[in-house]
């Protein structure tokens, strides 16, 4: 999950050094994946802005994206996750810390540039 530091309930309030922030993360992020296996890494991603049907919901919704990887075993042993894994109860062969852990170990430098 990527979630602002400050509270801001859509994309269109990131002032300049927020959208700069944001691109920084989702890079580093994508980069630490492919670097996992030094693979080009499949995953979901989408951000979560408030709804717009009924009013403003500034004051109840903040902004913030979600990840959804395959959360590989190996380079070679994927796990696709479908529809209801994505949103509802994903069916884990580690757990989100131990991915967590994963991730910050592996160089932020993509692969192919080293």
């Amino acid at each position: 999950m990527v979630l602002p530091k400050d509270h801001i309930s859509k994309m269109q309030q990131l002032d300049d050094g927020g959208r700069e922030a944001l691109s920084d993360i989702l890079k580093q992020v994508t980069t630490r994946y492919d670097n996992l296996f030094e693979i080009s890494f499949p995953y979901s991603f989408g951000f979560h802005n408030p709804p717009v049907n009924d009013g403003p919901h500034d004051h109840e919704w903040h902004f913030h994206g979600h990840f959804l990887p395959p959360l590989l075993r190996s380079a070679t042993v994927r796990k696709f996750m479908v529809g209801y894994e994505l949103i509802a109860s994903p069916q884990r062969d580690i757990t989100a810390e131990t991915a967590a852990e994963r991730l910050r170990a592996v160089s932020p430098i993509h692969y192919r540039d080293r």
